[in-house]
């Protein structure tokens, strides 16, 4: 779901590809569930299907991390496990700061999944004087006017913006200058940032809207037994190239 603007080269210095990083969290999240099953090993065939891509891909992405399985057995799940944690450094502890709690926000602090996948929410932060105070999961919303101090005091270097689109660009500007280099954004606006500093977008609108372009796709299938009908009107421009309602096209994203 997360797409975004990545300010690093394609290749990482390992030589690992942008597109072979993206699927890393998918394998873990999949063998992870082996795991808690005291599954022991797995071919490649039974954990692609299960990561949702093609075995000779995820193959290729683990000839990345050196990592080829054993002829006959398959891959060491827990061996996996920490590999792919190791790469993409959820073995240490990942301070996050998330700014604007509202109810995305909030919903956000409430998620249980990020302290078992290595990150700490370290602060709650807010523009509104009424919030400071308030717990939130259990962590006291600060004024936005320490936002800085913050992020000094604390270490972050991840954070998560989930404020109106208006005020987005604001946050992230001051969140860059006190040291963060990661931010996961979820306003609906596209943020501009210095080279070396990373975003991930997520953007709820455009990933209804293509489920609405393959519901219409399926529908009009439906009706004309797979053909497709000459006379309909052509699928909706708002999937494709119809501005979103913040004047940007809505990306398609890769599969």
């Amino acid at each position: 779901m997360a797409t975004g603007r990545n300010h690093r080269p394609a290749t990482r210095s390992r030589g690992i590809p942008e597109a072979t990083v993206a699927r890393l969290p998918l394998y873990l999240r999949a063998l992870t569930a082996l795991s808690e099953r005291s599954v022991p090993t797995v071919s490649s065939e039974e954990l692609a299907a299960a990561a949702g891509v093609n075995s000779a891909k995820l193959r290729k992405d683990f000839s990345y991390l050196g990592s080829y399985g054993t002829r006959g057995v398959g891959y060491d799940v827990e061996y996996l496990v920490y590999q792919i944690s190791r790469e993409l450094g959820l073995t240490q502890d990942w301070p996050v700061v998330i700014v604007g709690i509202g109810n995305l926000g909030a919903a956000l602090a409430n998620y249980g999944g990020f302290a078992s996948r290595g990150f700490r929410v370290a602060a709650l932060i807010d523009a509104d004087p009424a919030m400071a105070g308030t717990p939130v999961a259990g962590i006291p919303v600060q004024h936005a006017d320490d936002l800085e101090r913050i992020v000094g005091d604390n270490g972050v270097s991840i954070g998560v913006i989930s404020t109106p689109a208006g005020a987005a660009q604001q946050v992230c500007d001051r969140l860059v200058a006190a040291g963060v280099t990661s931010i996961l954004n979820f306003a609906p606006t596209v943020l501009s940032v210095p080279d070396g500093v990373d975003v991930r977008k997520v953007d709820l609108s455009i990933e209804l809207q293509i489920l609405a372009f393959h519901e219409q796709r399926k529908a009009v299938e439906d009706t004309t037994g797979g053909a497709g009908d000459p006379a309909a009107p052509p699928v909706r421009a708002a999937a494709t190239d119809r501005k979103g309602p913040d004047g940007d096209m809505p990306a398609v994203m890769p599969a």
